[in-house]
């Protein structure tokens, strides 16, 4: 286990940080980048739970709180895999793999079950979940295009990406699931919609 006794160690003041096994490289690296995006989606996944937690209680709130746990746990395990470059790796060391990926796709398939098709595009917002669910899947696109680039230089997990790739369907399935089952509401594109002048006071 991470063992932290002090939060600042003067280090990093150069522009450099060290990787899993020391190894120092610039903060702008993309290998940096890529698990510190990853740090920022699971800041987001944590607003989302805090809201989620203002929810009358019931079993589905409590069943999102708890996929939302499993996916923040397992994002600590993807940044630390980003964080290792190939041959720094440590004994016991988690890796991202096909059962995290199978996973994602059974929750994604038990909520979109209960949901219609979609006629159209959604549009972010309708409620605070749902908007900040929508805006955990755009900051998980964005890690994705990262570790895409990464992925070019330098050798990535195998199941990074498609765990990245799942899991934005699983926020876009998880902010329309919200719509439908938790009383926010969800509004569809409507391409080249008319300017009126409903909006003046």
């Amino acid at each position: 286990m991470v063992r932290i006794n002090r939060v600042y160690t003067r280090k990093g003041d150069s522009g450099n940080t060290s990787l899993v096994g020391g190894r120092a490289i610039p903060k702008d690296h993309l290998r940096v980048e890529s698990y510190g995006t990853v740090d920022e989606l699971n800041a987001l996944l944590g607003i989302v739970r805090s809201i989620n937690s203002e929810k009358p209680v019931d079993n589905r709130r409590d069943g999102l709180d708890k996929i939302l746990q499993l996916i923040q746990q397992r994002l600590f395990d993807l940044g630390a895999e980003l964080a290792t470059q190939p041959g720094d790796e440590f004994k016991g060391q988690v890796r991202v793999d096909k059962q995290d990926v199978d996973w994602l796709e059974e929750v994604i398939d038990t909520m979109n079950e209960e949901l219609n098709p979609l006629e159209s595009f959604v549009l972010p917002g309708g409620g605070q979940l749902n908007a900040f669910l929508h805006q955990a899947r755009v900051v998980c696109r964005r890690t994705e295009r990262i570790v895409v680039t990464l992925g070019r230089k330098e050798q990535v997990g195998e199941f990074v990406l498609p765990y990245l790739n799942r899991l934005s369907d699983a926020l876009f399935v998880f902010s329309r699931w919200v719509s439908a089952t938790m009383d926010e509401a969800e509004t569809l594109w409507q391409p080249g919609l008319a300017y009126d002048d409903s909006w003046r006071w």
